[in-house]
């Protein structure tokens, strides 16, 4: 659906121009897809979120700040858990992990992927079952293996030969035998950023399927039986919206799986399809329902299995941007305005790259709306920049605002709930923000906004 069809005004517009923005009560909507589910403007034309003004809660936790909503990411996990009945659910991690998170994880019934020993502590700290987690990485150290192993992980997903002996020796060493996956590389090219794909053969993760070693490393891990092989795993890239990628995935995946049995006599139990599933962003983007991805999903496996007379095995996935993105909006407060006439109009934002790096690093699009308050003022084409000293530092690169928006006006962009606090810095020594979860009208920190004292408690100079 295009801007326009929509009545809304979200989205990387760039080129098109406002020719076809009529009303200024455009900017005042809210396009579903891109919001959380308890999302609302009050009489004022202010956001709440969870029944709680976004005025009250910049007052108290200040902004820049990390705003979810608990009941729409319960209901995410609810939405995958029901639609893939019968697999397991695998929240990835990586998107956004801190102990609260992983409790409504475990609660909802989901499992839980990590791919690093700080990952794995937080979960653990949590008290989240090990049993339940799977940890992946390409470069797994020797004293991550050996956590995972002590620990009592469920599944490790093994990215190299030198992992395998790695952990293989380690396994040995303290009587352990681990369930491990296999991570193919399949030769799939996602429709997605180059540096988020992540299954065509030039790249760092997994085993090439068509170089050969992604059977080898099966026939070693089966002639050493320290390992338990249970099965196969492919992630072809990040958010995803054509599911064909899927179906090139499963179907040379599963060829594999039958070489195996027909050379090795064992047909391995399980198969894991990754995640990467999209989400909205923008009005441009419209991403499927779980329910749609796992009929799809399962009907390609179905017809695959079927195609090589293998069984369906036992099929798990990992959602971590779709559960977690949508869930999340940040909020900003606006502190200059600059109109460079005839172009657009910057308005600088008190957060930028060290809280959100992906329009910056992936070209990533997001959408924008004022936060505080409702407007009758003309649109204008705006850029949301941050307050880092790199001209990269780009929030939203085009967006309609009212031309009225002014220093002290709040700002909430959505879909930052995935990648945004994960992979924040500390850039121009900006503490990063806070996380606040906000349910029936009640607010509280999940993760503290970092203070100077935090900065210079790591200068030991």
């Amino acid at each position: 659906m295009r801007a326009h069809e929509a009545g809304a005004l979200h989205g990387d517009l760039g080129s098109r121009g406002p020719a076809w923005l009529r009303t200024p009560e455009d900017v005042n909507a809210l396009v579903p897809q891109l919001w959380p589910r308890t999302v609302t403007r009050d009489a004022a034309g202010a956001l709440e979120i969870g029944g709680v003004s976004v005025a009250e809660l910049a007052a108290d936790y200040g902004t820049p700040a990390y705003l979810l909503d608990e009941d729409d990411l319960r209901a995410r996990c609810r939405d995958f858990a029901s639609a893939f009945s019968g697999a397991d659910v695998y929240y990835a991690g990586k998107s956004f992990i801190c102990k609260a998170v992983v409790r409504v994880v475990e609660e909802e019934g989901l499992f839980l992927d990590v791919c690093s020993g700080g990952e794995l502590a937080v979960a653990l700290a949590a008290g989240f079952p090990p049993e339940r987690i799977g940890f992946h990485g390409n470069n797994k150290s020797e004293s991550e293996l050996r956590r995972a192993l002590e620990a009592g992980v469920g599944r490790i997903v093994v990215d190299s030969f030198y992992e395998i002996a790695r952990l293989s020796a380690l396994a040995t060493e303290l009587g352990k035998r681990p369930g491990v996956l296999i991570r193919v590389t399949v030769g799939v090219e996602a429709h997605t950023h180059e540096f988020i794909a992540t299954a065509h053969e030039d790249q760092k993760f997994g085993f090439s399927l068509a170089g050969g070693s992604a059977f080898a490393a099966a026939a070693q891990i089966l002639d050493d039986d320290v390992l338990d092989l249970r099965g196969l795993h492919s992630h072809i890239g990040s958010q995803i919206f054509d599911t064909s990628g899927f179906e090139v995935s499963a179907r040379r995946i599963l060829e594999l799986q039958a070489q195996i049995r027909d050379a090795r006599g064992v047909e391995l139990p399980e198969l894991d399809l990754g995640g990467g599933f999209g989400i909205a962003y923008t009005t441009q983007d419209d991403p499927s329902t779980p329910g749609d991805l796992a009929k799809r999903i399962n009907k390609i496996v179905e017809a695959e299995c079927e195609m090589a007379s293998l069984r369906k095995p036992h099929l798990s996935i990992e959602p971590g941007r779709a559960i977690v993105g949508p869930s999340v909006f940040t909020l900003y407060e606006v502190g200059t305005v600059k109109d460079r006439e005839g172009i657009r109009t910057y308005v600088s934002v008190d957060g930028g790259m060290s809280d959100n790096i992906r329009t910056a690093l992936y070209d990533a699009s997001y959408s924008a709306t004022m936060a505080n308050r409702r407007s009758d003022a003309e649109p204008m084409l705006a850029r949301v920049v941050g307050k880092h000293c790199e001209s990269g530092d780009i929030v939203v690169k085009d967006e309609f605002l009212p031309s009225d928006v002014q220093p002290g006006d709040l700002l909430a962009v959505p879909g930052t709930g995935a990648y945004c606090r994960s992979m924040a810095s500390n850039y121009n020594h900006v503490p990063r923000p806070p996380v606040v979860a906000v349910r029936d009208g009640a607010a509280r920190v999940i993760v503290r906004r970092e203070t100077e004292d935090d900065l210079l408690a790591l200068d030991v100079g």
